[in-house]
């Protein structure tokens, strides 16, 4: 299928752009300054030069000859947001070294390059994950952040003038060497993406907006079971196919429109799929498992897979709510009926910590600094696990949003952190009024603490997990620990929220008292929980202004290290639109619904994929899943000891 629309930018979608861009430059502060872009350029020429050094020193230490020595080669190539151009102040930069046949992955990447970049005082937080799907080493580089991935080719030599784009590539691959496949694959789709966008200046604007939206409401993490990166970029590349000529305030109008109606799991593919070339490809007709992913976004490279199969049902819900809050917005601005409503609305912050009434810690630590960044690492690329193990022990009833991003507790003296994820119920399962809705999820605690610590073969004394449910934020979360009152955005928020059935919350704690899902009992001293690897705080009411948090921008950069991105509002847009745009976008709605309801060309591999009458998905067989995460290697249904209730979680609708 074509574009859907060929026309151009009006004025008022001009003037809509520029406000987007001003915005995006000036109240966003998205873009780097110039020193910190020169920066990048000669810590990539640096490292380029060092893995060029490495080769010929692995060359020499081979025994091989001098001439040879002379030729030997790797080359440094980027992809990722830094080769799309859309990368932010502070981000890292995804790299790929390729090397000669000679070299292999464990002895000379990991072994002898690791050497060679731990010796060097400009190199800080070197972290090499060896078990990771796509095997990495991540430092800093004169403080810039690195994630380098490496590809051995069958070759004796690597050309300067080396092309990964072309699929003939592949064919320098060892058979059974799957670890380059998708080393290779990040740069090959990246380059992919930009052939296949009709105008780049524009697609690197929408999908820069895009990107900011995303992180504002906390839907951005692949990780978390989200999107990331090269998942939006895809979705973003799709829209501007269906509307090549519009200009990037229209666009971004449109990926709303689109995605809040798009009928999933049709597939997002921007061409058509090659197939016999040896490589598995994205298929539902012939792989099992293929079926099962709910939010399929295929990459355009060969191998075309599924860049998005961790997406569940539970955060497919979540995005798509925030897709028709987009479209809401993005909609009252064409038409102007809201004068409140203009891009700094579009890219208020989700408040996480006042949109929910319970939450989920998993409190996490370790002996030291070491053991405590691979463990977290770990724990990290298995927090999916917990949600898809809520979610089908609750049959989808619960929804389990979990918050990108980790906090931790200056005031203990052992390295620790805690994820959080809030709960509420699946707005898809309405209740009748006054139904009360229980869930006990002290199960769901148990068989996730067991398949982390179990599926963790390099698990050291010290490394310990608890899960907890809590009311009541801990004060170490909020800047200087100080638990701030209400904000505007947040009321903000609360208005402009979809409309939900209120609810209120209510805990029956049995005869044990206890609210620690894995059996703690309140009582128990501080000092002992921490120890043992779990959290508890008071769950009793509270007033609604203690529960008032900041935006979650302020909330993310007390925990990581990138900048803080600022909230500002934008000035009214005009006071209506034109008639003309109005007649446009409902003619765009009818052509989204035919396009999303299976009319594909003949390029693409399906039409519909019907999941009512297919095998729900086990939170067992869901494990083995996780793209660009830590893998486990088996698993196995942990021992069902009889486990006495401790805690349940009721939802009475109003």
């Amino acid at each position: 299928m074509g574009p859907i629309s060929l026309s151009g930018p009006t004025e008022f979608d001009v003037m809509k752009s520029r406000e987007l861009e001003r915005y995006l430059r000036n109240d966003a502060g998205i873009y780097e300054c110039r020193e910190e872009s020169v920066m990048r350029e000669e810590v990539l020429g640096r490292l380029d030069e060092i893995v060029k050094q490495w080769v010929k020193a692995v060359c020499q230490a081979k025994g091989l000859g001098k001439e040879f020595v002379e030729e030997a080669n790797a080359k440094i190539f980027t992809f990722g947001s830094y080769r799309l151009g859309v990368h932010s102040p502070g981000a890292d930069i995804d790299t790929l070294c390729v090397g000669p046949a000679y070299v292999t992955r464990e002895e000379g990447f990991f072994g002898e390059l690791y050497k060679i970049l731990s010796e060097m005082p400009e190199v800080t937080e070197l972290n090499p994950v060896h078990d990771a799907y796509v095997p990495v080493m991540k430092f800093k580089f004169n403080g810039v952040s690195i994630d380098l991935v490496y590809a051995r080719l069958s070759l004796s030599v690597i050309p300067e003038d080396l092309d990964l784009s072309h699929d003939s590539i592949l064919q320098h691959v060892s058979a059974g060497d799957e670890q380059t496949v998708r080393s290779l694959n990040g740069c090959r789709v990246t380059d992919q993406i930009l052939k296949l966008v009709p105008n780049i200046q524009n697609f690197r604007t929408t999908l820069r907006c895009i990107r900011l939206w995303a992180k504002r409401r906390g839907v951005y993490s692949n990780v978390a079971g989200f999107l990331g990166g090269i998942n939006w970029a895809l979705l973003v590349a799709f829209i501007c196919q269906l509307y090549p000529n519009a200009s990037p305030s229209v666009q971004v109008s449109r990926f709303f429109m689109v995605y809040t109606q798009w009928r999933w799991p049709n597939p997002i593919i921007l061409c058509p799929i090659k197939e016999g070339l040896g490589q598995q490809v994205w298929d539902p007709r012939k792989n099992v498992r293929d079926r099962y992913h709910v939010m399929p976004i295929i990459t355009p490279a060969y191998p075309s897979m599924n860049s998005s199969y961790n997406v569940s049902c539970n955060t497919l819900s979540i995005m798509t709510g925030e897709f028709q809050r987009g479209y809401d917005i993005c909609k009252a601005m064409e038409i102007a009926t809201d004068k409140e409503a203009d891009w700094g609305t579009l890219f208020e912050s989700y408040a996480f910590f006042d949109a929910h009434k319970w939450y989920l810690q998993i409190f996490i630590s370790a002996g030291c600094a070491d053991d405590f960044r691979k463990w977290k690492g770990w724990v990290e690329s298995r927090l999916r696990q917990l949600t898809l193990i809520v979610e089908n022990e609750t049959h989808g009833k619960l929804q389990c949003r979990p918050y990108p991003g980790d906090f931790s507790d200056k005031s203990l003296t052992f390295h620790n952190c805690s994820f959080f994820m809030g709960l509420q119920p699946n707005p898809q399962f309405p209740a009748n009024r006054g139904e009360k809705l229980h869930f006990d999820l002290t199960r769901c605690a148990g068989e996730f603490k067991w398949a982390v610590k179990n599926g963790y073969t390099s698990r050291k004394t010290g490394m310990d997990i608890g899960v907890s449910l809590v009311k009541k934020i801990p004060e170490f979360v909020f800047p200087g620990g100080i638990r701030p009152s209400c904000t505007p955005n947040v009321t903000r928020e609360r208005r402009k929220r979809s409309p939900q059935p209120e609810t209120s919350s209510d805990i029956d704690e049995g005869k044990s008292k206890a609210t620690v899902l894995d059996g703690t009992c309140r009582d128990q001293k501080r000092k002992r929980e921490y120890n043992a690897g779990v959290v508890t705080h008071p769950s009793s009411r509270h007033p609604k202004s203690m529960r008032c948090n900041p935006p979650v921008d302020t909330l993310v950069a007390d925990a990581s290290s990138n900048q803080a991105e600022k909230l500002a509002p934008e000035p009214n847009v005009a006071d209506q639109a034109l008639p003309k745009q109005r007649d446009e976008r409902e003619d765009d709605r009818h052509q989204v619904k035919e396009f999303a309801g299976g009319n594909m060309s003949s390029g693409h591999v399906m039409r519909e994929i019907k999941y009512d009458n297919a095998p729900r998905p086990s939170a067992a067989s869901s494990y083995n899943d996780n793209l660009e995460e830590l893998e486990v290697l088996h698993y196995q249904t942990p021992p069902q000891p009889v486990v006495k209730p401790i805690i349940r979680v009721n939802f009475i609708s109003c």
